[in-house]
């Protein structure tokens, strides 16, 4: 996988970018005045961020995903990511028949859910899983793949499916592999690849 070199990434105009941000040649990247990108970032081949997207430090984004951000806009916290083909939404269309649902036609004529997404510390989306409008998914959770996310997660939980179903608690040994690697960082040891 190539990266964009640095220069080519400050040239790209991001709201504000990180140190060591790896986003591949091979991504697609919109508006990217709106876009936030921490320290070590990094977005696979194919991944597209679009609208108001905020990655905090340590955050991945897997081949083939789509962070559609919107106005409302998606927000990852630290140390959470998505896998392979992950789609989040924070704006999306009424299908309902009672718009029109086409990015195409004025919006005086279409009927938009226009709501944040929030991804917090610690959380994954596995793959092929699908998070809608308005949902925060909770410290530590893990959505398993090909899940459909319409509403929020409780903290330190697993779910699975459509509908989304509570599978159990996750552990938290994390957090202590967390603060040990934050003590290695600070004394300058043992936290490179």
């Amino acid at each position: 996988m190539g990266y964009y070199r640095q220069s080519e990434l400050l040239e790209m105009g991001f709201k504000s970018l990180g140190r060591n941000v790896k986003i591949s040649t091979k991504a697609s990247i919109y508006d990217p005045e709106q876009i936030t990108l921490s320290d070590h970032v990094r977005v696979d081949d194919f991944a597209m961020l679009s609208g108001k997207v905020s990655l905090g430090w340590y955050v991945h984004i897997g081949a083939y995903s789509l962070l559609a951000g919107g106005q409302a806009g998606i927000t990852f916290e630290e140390w959470s990511g998505v896998a392979y083909r992950v789609s989040v939404f924070a704006q999306s269309d009424d299908y309902t028949g009672a718009a029109l649902a086409t990015p195409e036609v004025p919006s005086r004529y279409r009927k938009e859910s226009k709501k944040p997404v929030l991804v917090k510390k610690h959380a994954a989306i596995a793959t092929g899983s699908i998070v809608l409008p308005g949902v925060t998914i909770a410290e530590g959770s893990i959505i398993c793949a090909m899940s459909l996310v319409r509403k929020s997660t409780e903290s330190w939980t697993i779910y699975q499916g459509d509908p989304l179903r509570r599978l159990g608690a996750r552990k938290k040994d994390i957090l202590q592999r967390e603060e040990q690697f934050l003590r290695d960082r600070s004394a300058g040891r043992g936290t490179s690849l």
